[in-house]
């Protein structure tokens, strides 16, 4: 008689009341283990590599339809500067929005095994309901879904065309990567959804306003050019030349990555 396998306990008020405990199951559901972390470190340089394309592609996408871009032409950040009526990817309210997802998309290939790596993904998700912010902004959930969708079929394609990279490591830092983005998309979700929320309610008057990128009075995400390593996360390069993906920025003008482009 076969014996029957041990059954892990989950607090259903604990991944809605404590974020460690709520990252704890979500790791553990999608196997998210040090394999993955140990790809996301080895390979962080051909992410970060992406970045300047990713950041171009995704705005591109996001003026490209009304419903999108209306939420760059009201004073809504911290953006001080003048505002263009109807927004372009050259636009000084555009232009900030990139230097903050360049920061973004640099802070997932920092380190994962601390909490306040997560901590910050949650706050994204936060911020994107008009909590947590002098200038409140609401987004509705559908455009974060698709953004982070669009975001992660870059990614994919990219590194799955990469010319050098062996395939067992492509494919593991593909599923890497594709947790942390299904990640944040539940800290993005949670924060829309309805569920829990009458349960086990969140006092609203306890949120600590913050400027972006920073996280309990810390700056935590660097807003340069390019998107630099967070200081103190820096990893250790792979040893290689030139990354095939320097320059994939440029010729985005179909929004599409081919091999070429990268080759």
């Amino acid at each position: 008689m076969a014996t029957p396998r041990p059954v892990i306990h989950i607090s259903r008020e604990e991944i809605y009341t404590d974020l460690e405990k709520r990252i704890e199951y979500l790791q553990s559901f999608l196997d998210f283990t040090s394999r993955d972390v140990n790809a996301l470190v080895a390979d962080a340089k051909y992410i970060k590599a992406l970045i300047p394309a990713v950041v171009n592609i995704v705005y591109k996408k996001l003026l490209q339809y009304d419903i999108t871009a209306r939420a760059f032409q009201t004073r809504s950040t911290s953006f001080k500067g003048p505002l263009d009526d109807v927004p372009t990817e050259e636009s000084p309210q555009i232009l900030h929005r990139k230097m903050f997802l360049r920061g973004y998309l640099n802070k997932l290939c920092s380190d994962p095994t601390k909490m306040e790596f997560w901590e910050y993904l949650d706050k994204v998700g936060m911020m994107h309901v008009g909590l947590g912010r002098t200038h409140p902004l609401h987004i509705e959930y559908i455009h974060l879904g698709a953004c982070l969708s669009l975001i992660q079929d870059i990614m994919t394609e990219a590194i799955l065309s990469h010319p050098k990279l062996p395939l067992p490591r492509k494919i593991t830092l593909v599923k890497a990567l594709g947790k942390i983005i299904w990640i944040q998309n539940d800290l993005m979700a949670k924060w829309h959804i309805r569920e829990g929320v009458d349960e086990f309610a969140v006092n609203d008057d306890e949120i600590e306003v913050e400027e972006e990128g920073y996280l309990h009075g810390k700056k935590i995400v660097n807003d340069e050019e390019g998107g630099a390593e967070d200081p103190g996360t820096r990893f250790e390069s792979v040893p290689a030349g030139v990354c095939p993906f320097s320059g994939l920025e440029k010729g985005m003008e179909d929004m599409k990555i081919e091999a070429h482009d990268f080759a």
